[in-house]
């Protein structure tokens, strides 16, 4: 009680004075011109690489004992401790606000909580936009947020759906542990930002870690383009005959410092088009010194058109050598394959970017009146039918039966065959409430008994059938974030595959198209082994439409439409739902 009281006195007196309060109960903090630590390593590297912002002490000087000795370097050090003032979003507009050319270029995260979303997305975003790069780790497990149980989408996002939406859309490269932080960090500073393509040229010294390599790269989607005949003649007259060198280069147990630097500045002087990082996996096989190799390594990384990225594994026998290498302030790799994965985090997190505002076939208007009209959650069919189209979706014809008397008629305008499905349970299948390929009107008068005697039945839906694949695409509203937009497989597959991609409402026609991409039975999507595929063009439209609709009307807490169902772009609706919470304002 009495340590509370003191907290609570230090935050009225920076509160009343303009001052910022950082923890208490931290372990203090690191500037470029102050080091305020009070435990753990204050780091001596020259330059300031990184700055760090976490909301863990321990977790602070467990990285940087680490990231030191891989010769990583910190500017501003900031760990929150009790965070009675600020936490980490807070840190990071701080750092947004204040960013300036001598700024740096990489921000490493921890975070247990994310309590304030929107504003981390937004100086995210910002902190993008001028050149820095966020990298961060999320521990632990988020609450569940206020999900509808009658939404399929709702159903199938974890806990942790959320979070990882709202990294991928701020462009942040989220890790799961300190090590992957300092790899990825470490690429990052000799790479001075993000890799856009995918380009690797490989030199090893090993046959076992340079095949490590070469598995790990492939999985992450990077390829190794072979040299041309010009370079690779150019380094045959350097190695033995033996050597390979089209890409990997295997410079054999025998190579030297003389030979390593010939390569590196055969490759500046002709393939710095058609490759983006040159990888060196350098061993210790005692049949040179690996003090000059390391030399020749760190030159290059100084000079050498394109990220030199070295896996010094000897940590033991050459010891000294890679401690002297990391104090001059190069980094450096312990293992070939978190190398790998950390180029692949980086290069398969795009930058974050800006929503676009639909115009064609969306009308606001309409919208709005449809939602504000009456006081159901749940609601009716017709509605349903009328705020999708007003909001540009494809839809089939339909009508809404609610007498036997009309039902033949109703037939009769939508024409054999046909499919009827009960109005009233909101999972129609799981009722019983779904009757397809119904083709006279006496097995439409069966269908009508079968379906109204189902509880909580009060009428048919019915409407054309509909050939082709199915998927599902929906939303729903998670507490703090805003909603979450979902793409899978549709239908009844819709949570048994749970073959599904999130993303953060709204979506551009970027992030629309990764999503779809994302789902592993896209080739299904797309058309395989001479079956018809779906428009992908068309669901990414779908996609970007839902994501405007719930971010212009946040009081709908879930919408599902499914399945969207077709071939090409002859794609429609045939089943939605929409579920209200009109406590929240439009």
């Amino acid at each position: 009680a009495t340590g509370k009281q003191h907290e609570q006195k230090m935050l009225d007196i920076c509160q009343r004075n303009a001052m910022t309060l950082i923890g208490p109960n931290c372990s203090g903090f690191l500037t470029r011109t102050y080091k305020g630590k009070f435990a753990g390593i204050i780091p001596s590297q020259a330059g300031a690489a990184v700055d760090f912002i976490s909301g863990s002490g321990a977790t602070v000087d467990y990285v940087m004992e680490l990231a030191t000795t891989r010769g990583l370097s910190f500017g501003n050090v900031v760990n929150l401790g009790n965070s009675v003032q600020v936490g980490v979003e807070e840190m990071v507009a701080m750092c947004d606000e204040h960013f300036s050319p001598d700024s740096a270029r990489i921000l490493m995260l921890y975070m247990e909580s994310v309590k304030q979303p929107a504003l981390l997305l937004h100086h995210a975003r910002s902190l993008a936009s001028k050149g820095c790069v966020i990298v961060g780790i999320k521990a632990g497990v988020t609450t569940a947020g206020q999900r509808a149980a009658a939404s399929h989408t709702g159903a199938m996002a974890s806990s942790d759906t959320a979070v990882q939406a709202l990294f991928e859309k701020a462009g942040i490269i989220r890790v799961a542990s300190r090590a992957e932080l300092i790899d990825v960090a470490c690429v990052l500073a000799v790479s001075r930002g993000r890799i856009v393509r995918q380009r690797a040229c490989v030199i090893t010294a090993a046959g076992g870690p340079g095949v490590m390599l070469l598995g790990e790269l492939n999985r992450q989607g990077w390829q190794l383009p072979v040299l041309s005949d010009t370079t690779q003649r150019k380094i045959r007259a350097v190695l033995p005959p033996e050597a390979a060198v089209g890409n990997p280069i295997d410079c054999l147990p025998s190579r030297n410092a003389a030979q390593i630097g010939a390569i590196l500045q055969i490759l500046a002087d002709a393939e710095t088009d058609d490759i983006d990082i040159i990888a060196v996996v350098s061993g210790d096989s005692g049949m040179s010194d690996n003090t000059g190799i390391y030399r020749e390594i760190q030159e290059a990384m100084a000079h050498h058109p394109l990220p030199i990225l070295p896996v010094l594994s000897p940590v033991v026998s050459s010891r000294d050598k890679i401690a002297a290498f990391a104090a001059s302030g190069s980094v450096y790799f312990t293992d070939e394959v978190a190398l790998a994965r950390a180029l692949g985090q980086i290069s398969n997190t795009p930058a974050p970017e800006a929503a676009v505002t639909l115009t064609s076939g969306y009308d606001r208007e309409t919208v709005a009146h449809l939602l504000a009209t009456g006081r159901e959650t749940v609601l009716p069919p017709e509605t349903v039918h009328a705020v999708l189209s007003a909001a540009g979706f494809s839809l089939p014809d339909q009508c809404v039966v609610t007498e036997r008397t009309t039902l033949d008629e109703a037939c009769r305008q939508t024409g054999y065959p046909l499919v009827m499905k009960a109005i009233g349970p909101l999972h129609k299948t799981d009722a019983g409430g779904v009757r397809l390929g119904i083709g006279s009107a006496k097995a439409a008068a069966a269908a009508w008994d079968e379906l109204t005697a189902i509880p909580d039945a009060r009428g048919v839906l019915v409407q054309p059938m509909v050939a082709g694949l199915e998927v599902i695409i929906g939303a729903t509203r998670e507490a703090g974030f805003g909603h979450l937009l979902m793409f899978g497989l549709g239908g009844i597959h819709a949570e048994v595959f749970n073959d599904t991609a999130f993303c953060l409402a709204p979506a551009s026609g970027d992030e629309s198209r990764r999503m779809i991409r994302r789902i592993r039975s896209f080739p299904v999507v797309e058309g395989v082994r001479g079956q018809a595929g779906m428009s992908i063009e068309h669901l990414s439209d779908s996609i970007e439409r839902l994501g405007r609709l719930v971010t212009d009307f946040p009081q709908i807490a879930a919408i599902d439409l499914n399945p969207i169902k077709g071939i090409g772009d002859n794609l429609v609706i045939v089943d939605a739902r929409i579920l209200l919470d009109r406590s929240e304002a439009a």
